[in-house]
């Protein structure tokens, strides 16, 4: 299959649970750029100057503003849309918040997604849809190999069990209300973490927490320097949501199926490492020291998580276009934007998604 989804969007009905999120906000500019007609389900954006608000994505869209959890209003806004495609974003996202408010993280993480696959039972429309969860739904034994859609599930904290419990949610839907041959919805899940780009300001997370030290000239304060994570731009695995989609709405081959995204295990690099990449390419930001060790962990964290991402090479033509001095950069240059000329966000934003899809018309 190929990876290419350049007009399969062109004229079709897309609904984004989550879509006022960091993701959600670039996944549906990107599927404005290609054509689709949106509707967006979410809670309103949660940061000032969210990547929603500067795109100015409200008054472009069908934007819906209710909580993942509210089965009436879910159940209604799909069955009124009639949509062609799902992508279901909408979560509790943050691993800390995950230990200030378990019962929240668990309720949207699990039952959010029951929702939406209650909501297309009742959808009698065809249509393909995506669920997004993590790479965090593995149990993560530290390997230094990476993780395969046929490995275990779960976590020992409450984000990565909510991620884990929401692919077992899934899995059992599909099962009992999606496999047989009659059926008219396909479905497939999508793992992946760790992304960064333009438009991030969620707490405890590290590109956000770079650029708020930095803007005021202080180092950022940083836990686990030598932690290794799959960082990729969000256009990565955004990219690899769509070919999926795409490959959905072409065949039945996929669905029920599960795959991941992310970069060649090349791109795994440090806390560190990602630091002192941005901090070269800001040469105004010489007075200060860019990161400061600080010895309290507050919660526990995986130092390696790494995934294998061979079966959406080989099943969708899909991998990692970026490098990671390009994804450095696409990071850097967009938040040099925002901090010194925010009236020109929207335009590097679309400038990007453009750039990145020469990738694909080049293959």
């Amino acid at each position: 299959m190929s990876s290419d989804f350049s007009t399969v969007f062109q004229d079709k009905k897309v609904f984004i649970t989550g879509h006022t999120g960091f993701k959600g906000s670039w996944l549906t500019q990107w599927l404005l750029q290609l054509g689709a007609s949106v509707t967006g389900y979410a809670l309103s954006p949660s940061y000032e100057n969210s990547l929603f608000q500067l795109l100015d994505l409200g008054s472009k869209i069908n934007n819906i503003e209710a909580d993942i959890r509210d089965i009436d209003v879910l159940k209604s806004a799909l069955i009124d849309f009639r949509p062609d495609f799902i992508f279901h974003l909408a979560a509790q996202a943050i691993v800390s918040t995950s230990y200030k408010h378990p019962l929240d993280t668990i309720s949207t993480n699990v039952l959010g997604t029951a929702n939406i696959l209650e909501g297309l039972r009742h959808l009698h429309h065809p249509c393909c849809t995506v669920l997004i969860t993590s790479d965090k739904a593995y149990f993560n034994s530290e390997w230094v190999w990476g993780y395969r859609e046929t490995d275990r599930l779960g976590g020992k904290d409450i984000y990565s069990g909510s991620k884990g419990a929401a692919e077992l949610v899934i899995e059992s839907y599909f099962s009992s209300f999606f496999s047989a041959d009659k059926c008219i919805h396909k479905i497939a899940t999508a793992r992946a973490g760790n992304v960064i780009g333009g438009g991030d300001w969620a707490e405890d997370r590290l590109i956000p927490d770079i650029y708020r030290n930095w803007s005021n000239h202080t180092p950022v304060l940083i836990r686990s320097p030598s932690s290794t994570r799959p960082w990729q731009h969000v256009l990565e695995p955004l990219s690899g949501y769509l070919s999926l989609a795409s490959s959905l709405y072409s065949s039945s081959k996929l669905h029920g199926q599960a795959f991941n995204f992310g970069p060649s295990f090349s791109e795994n690099k440090t806390v560190i490492d990602v630091i002192n990449s941005l901090f070269d390419r800001h040469s105004s930001l010489t007075s200060f020291s860019p990161y400061e060790i600080i010895d309290t962990v507050p919660f526990s964290e995986s130092s390696l998580l790494k995934l294998n991402c061979d079966k959406a090479l080989s099943c969708l033509s899909w991998q990692a276009k970026l490098s990671y001095d390009e994804t450095i950069k696409y990071v850097s240059e967009w938040y040099e934007s925002y901090l010194y000329d925010v009236a020109s966000v929207s335009k590097i934003t679309i400038n990007q998604i453009s750039e990145y899809m020469t990738y694909f018309s080049n293959d």
